[in-house]
């Protein structure tokens, strides 16, 4: 500062505050890049399922038999206790609806396990393992990496002092696994694949395989329970007003005993897949 009281050089001089929010920080980039969230395996699956609830609920893509298998189930067992229990219940007993009641949240448990779980589908092979693959079986063969595709191929693996030949994949270039086998309607190698079921609307493998035993089970005995209770509704009435009036008063049960007659065949149904799981084979072999 000068004698004068002026200020000199010292008068341009001004403090400014530093911005701890600055862009052009020298600590920090001036750009910043926001990295792509990773995406989940169910997100880049390459086989024909649909996926629901964040990859929890794993279905096939053709699902409309199975809301068929639904609407069938409801419909029939709904009929059954809105007409037939209430008059059961009060001629026979009450214990008809709530037997009813536990086999239908069974058979709808079952039935939504067996559609909504992975049926044990084999991951398939990265580029690189395939292409390593490949290699490997060509160096076998003596054959050169063409356009040719070789008849199918198999390798020869020991499992329990057994000789078992594995069958090789070329859609999911893997040998598959003893009693796998590729569906064509998912387009994947399921482990121990049983069939394709469109009434579940999945596929049955090892992952899910008890629990559509126990759906074909549960649900066979739920007919025969219906079917028989119906019956003996319409008996209890003809017995009364004549067999045409006991029609007439209670025409929801005739359609639940044709529903079930035909219903019944799954009973037929559950008796070969309890020799099947009997016999630890599978319904393919």
């Amino acid at each position: 500062m000068t004698p004068g009281g002026g200020s000199g050089p010292m008068k341009d001089c001004e403090y400014s505050q530093i911005s701890t929010h600055s862009s052009s920080s020298p600590m920090e980039s001036p750009h910043k890049k926001k990295k792509a969230a990773p995406k989940r395996k169910w997100e880049v699956f390459p086989g024909r399922n649909k996926f629901f609830c964040n990859g929890r609920i794993m279905m096939a893509r053709q699902t409309g038999v199975f809301y068929l298998t639904l609407i069938l189930i409801l419909v029939t067992s709904g009929l059954f206790f809105a007409f037939d229990c209430p008059y059961l219940s009060e001629k026979i007993t009450p214990a008809i609806p709530a037997i009813g009641g536990i086999l239908f949240f069974f058979v709808m448990g079952t039935l939504l396990r067996t559609s909504f779980s992975d049926p044990g589908v084999l991951p398939r092979a990265t580029p690189d393992e395939a292409a390593d693959l490949e290699r490997q079986i060509d160096i076998a063969n003596g054959s050169s990496s063409g356009g040719y595709r070789p008849p199918p191929r198999t390798k020869e693996v020991i499992i329990n002092g057994q000789t078992v030949k594995l069958k090789y994949c070329f859609t999911c270039k893997i040998f598959r696994p003893p009693r796998a086998s590729h569906c064509s309607l998912c387009d994947n190698c399921v482990d121990r694949f049983d069939h394709h079921c469109p009434w579940v609307g999945n596929c049955v493998g090892k992952r899910n395989y008890r629990f559509f035993y126990m759906f074909i089970l549960s649900l066979s005995f739920l007919t025969v329970f219906i079917f028989a209770f119906v019956i003996t509704h319409v008996i209890l009435r003809s017995q009364q007003a004549g067999f045409l009036n006991a029609l007439k008063d209670s025409p929801a049960s005739v359609l639940e005993a044709v529903v079930c007659f035909f219903f019944c065949l799954v009973y037929c149904w559950s008796l070969r897949f309890s020799y099947i799981f009997d016999q630890l084979q599978s319904n393919n072999k």
